[in-house]
């Protein structure tokens, strides 16, 4: 379909509709503005959500979402029949695949629906009634934006994109954290959280940066430092934690669930970690955002309309498919300091206090260059 010429769809008529993204963290964080602007043009209908079970917090409950539609990590043959069946049993107008992957195309292509809407991939995307392209031909497009144009097609002229929107906690999970922070005396402390995960070794700073940030940001009278992170970084979390022992660091490292750490971080005074999942949710909140960037680009998966700093170095080799590194050295990443990251901290901190803050975005040091460290305020950021 020509999407110069988007179909006329008149809202009245359209009563069901279906999204599919199944994971990762950062990338269905990224899909809710698209379906903010959804509901908006489409008031009446029902909206359903495709997710998987692991990542079901940060849809279930959703303002926007009517159903959210769980799904297994790995699921066998039955579980698929039977959500085919009930996709099908809905009747849906129409399906958005906002994901692209075997899964999010069998769910489409066999959804029934009217109007099916996907991402112009190899061999998948004579299936759809309108594709996209997943990436520009020429520059970037942030990650929000690429959603959005997905939901625009439907005839949507919404010009302003609205922030990330997450599902509130629940008041036990809400009680889990004030009892953390009663407990801890930390009521009372500017308390940063440092997020220890990556996701690979590509995003992954290195222990000894950790460490080495961690003793800067204690420095600060009246701070108290809380890890964050997954199973697979309790590794780091006991060894920092036996390397800064009687010090004002603290872990939830692997206890919490995905509306518990937006809670956390929605309380802390600033977020603290690498380009990932969590750095997306901590753009929900109001807290000030410092991250840094290796492999990945600002331009594609900065923290949406969020109050943030971004340290990241200028190679030729950025951005990379993260399969193996042409330097065998991550330098995209562990060129950056701990001080640099330290620094950026006091001044997105004071920053954060100052009344002026939030009405002039602000800017230090200049424009990436090479072999440079970049750091640049982006307030609110809206591409």
């Amino acid at each position: 379909m020509n999407l110069k010429d988007p179909p006329k769809i008149e809202p009245a008529s359209v009563k069901n509709i279906l999204l599919i993204r199944l994971r990762r963290i950062g990338d269905i964080v990224m899909t809710t503005p698209a379906l903010s602007i959804l509901r908006e043009n489409f008031p009446d209908a029902h909206i359903s959500y495709i997710i998987e079970e692991r990542f079901r917090e940060l849809i279930e409950g959703h303002q926007d979402i009517d159903e959210t539609i769980v799904i297994s990590r790995h699921p066998g043959r039955k579980e698929i029949i039977r959500h085919i069946r009930h996709i099908r049993k809905q009747r849906y107008d129409i399906v958005i695949d906002l994901h692209g992957g075997p899964r999010a195309f069998l769910f489409t292509l066999l959804s029934g629906a009217n109007l099916k809407i996907g991402y112009r991939i190899k061999y998948k995307h004579f299936f759809y009634d309108i594709k996209l392209p997943r990436k520009p031909e020429q520059g970037f497009i942030h990650s929000v934006e690429n959603h959005i144009n997905m939901v625009k097609v439907l005839g949507i002229s919404s010009l302003t994109i609205p922030p990330i929107k997450l599902p509130a906690a629940q008041p036990d999970e809400k009680q889990k954290i004030n009892q953390f922070l009663k407990k801890n005396n930390l009521y009372k402390a500017s308390v940063l959280t440092l997020h220890i995960g990556a996701g690979n070794r590509f995003r992954d700073w290195g222990l000894k940066n950790l460490h080495m940030l961690i003793q800067l940001l204690i420095t600060d009278p009246d701070t108290a430092v809380i890890l964050t992170g997954a199973k697979e970084d309790l590794e780091y979390e006991q060894k920092l934690l036996q390397k800064l022992h009687s010090k004002p660091v603290f872990s939830l490292v692997n206890r919490l669930n995905l509306r518990e750490l937006k809670e956390l971080i929605s309380r802390a005074a600033l977020f603290i970690g690498p380009d990932s999942g969590p750095m997306h949710i901590a753009s929900s909140t109001s807290t000030p955002i410092v991250a840094y960037f290796g492999p990945t680009l600002p331009a594609n998966f900065a923290p949406w309309k969020a109050k943030a700093t971004l340290i990241e170095k200028n190679f030729d080799c950025r951005p990379c498919k993260q399969v193996k590194c042409m330097h065998k050295d991550y330098r995209c990443l562990q060129t950056i300091t701990p001080e640099e990251v330290y620094e950026a901290c006091r001044e997105t901190r004071a920053r954060s206090m100052s009344p002026f803050s939030a009405h002039f975005p602000q800017k230090i040091g200049g424009c990436p260059a090479k072999d440079k460290l970049a750091i640049c305020l982006l307030f609110r950021l809206g591409y």
